[in-house]
């Protein structure tokens, strides 16, 4: 490790990009740096999912200036020499999990919010979770209080609600970042909600240990973002949120400058995963089938044959559906290719 990046209200920010901001690190390109990240929703159990260093963030971040967003992120961090231009790689190492908790809010944003017909199309509830092993089991429910902001990190104490008590089941532990990337190139404040080209809440599960996100950088040291860390996650993220929570990541970040992607694309031991978007699923289809195409392009493969390499052997799939901007990565096995370097 050489830095280590501490969650404290002069590192964090709730709810925003801004590339205008002061670099809260600097680093050369190559090095690997210990981040805590902190997850927004650690007010729906405060007395399970807070710590001396998240009550210092959720107490410091003015609670009227917290947005456009929901998230909390800890940054920027400045990588020396990245220019636009050039592939940012932010290569996920390891994860410590600094408490055995994590939330779901089935959330208004969530899927069935105002649709279907099922109970859900009118109600908000919560399910807090516990580490088990290399799962994650539930531990009670309790309906969102009326009244309350599931956005800014309102504090849900014991004796406002009442805890009901859940069925038990299991879910694999995913650790992932929901959120990293680069800043944005729009001035002033950008919400963290929407993802982009920049990356921001793209919120791939496979985005874990052992694998790397690409970016393509939008200003001068990239400017690195991360957090909405997550314990676990579904494709598609349907009621709003994952299982969420705080995570310490160890990251490395590292600049090409000879290899363009087309937005964020993450490398996993099999495969590579080009991420499109769009205000509709149909719309984020065509998006990630042209980035798709790009990418593919940087590979050797002109339109045509990209096109027929998708079609035949591709995968795609819905990231998620709840960040106001849908998302759907494409997969695409590496052993499609005769080798894999980045040239």
């Amino acid at each position: 490790m050489d830095y280590e990046l501490r969650a404290r209200p002069d590192t964090c920010h709730w709810g925003y990009f801004d590339n205008q901001l002061d670099p809260v690190l600097r680093v050369e390109s190559g090095s690997v740096v210990r981040v805590e990240c902190l997850s927004h929703r650690a007010g729906d159990a405060p007395d399970l999912m807070m710590n001396d260093t998240v009550l210092a963030v959720y107490e410091s971040l003015n609670y009227d200036e917290r947005g456009p967003g929901g998230h909390i992120v800890t940054g920027p961090i400045a990588v020396k020499g990245a220019m636009p231009g050039d592939t940012l790689e932010c290569r996920l190492l390891g994860v410590e999990y600094p408490l055995p908790y994590g939330s779901n809010l089935a959330a208004k944003w969530g899927w069935l919010y105002t649709q279907g017909e099922t109970p859900l199309k009118t109600s908000e509830y919560v399910t807090i979770y516990k580490i088990d092993g290399d799962a994650a089991i539930p531990v009670f429910q309790y309906p969102w209080p009326s009244g309350r902001n599931s956005r800014k990190g309102d504090l849900i104490f014991p004796e406002d609600v009442t805890r009901l008590p859940c069925t038990s089941y299991r879910v694999p532990l995913r650790p992932h970042l929901g959120i990293c990337g680069v800043a944005p190139k729009m001035r002033g404040k950008v919400s963290t909600i929407p993802p982009g080209v920049f990356g921001g809440n793209v919120d791939n599960r496979h985005f874990m240990p052992g694998t790397a996100m690409y970016y393509p950088v939008q200003v001068p040291e990239a400017m690195v973002f991360m957090g909405d860390t997550h314990l676990a996650e579904g494709d598609g993220e349907v009621s709003g949120t994952a299982i969420e929570g705080h995570l310490t990541v160890l990251v490395q970040l590292a600049l090409h400058r000879q290899w363009t992607v087309p937005g964020p694309v993450l490398e996993t031991d099999e495969a590579w995963m080009v991420h499109g978007f769009g205000e509709t699923l149909d719309k984020a289809m065509t998006d990630t089938l042209e980035r798709s195409l790009r990418f593919l392009k940087s590979r050797g493969l002109d339109e045509a044959e990209g096109y027929a390499l998708l079609s035949a052997g591709g995968d795609f799939q819905i990231t998620q559906v709840v960040n106001s901007i849908k998302g759907i990565h494409a997969v695409i096995p590496k052993k499609l290719f005769n080798h894999d370097t980045k040239e």
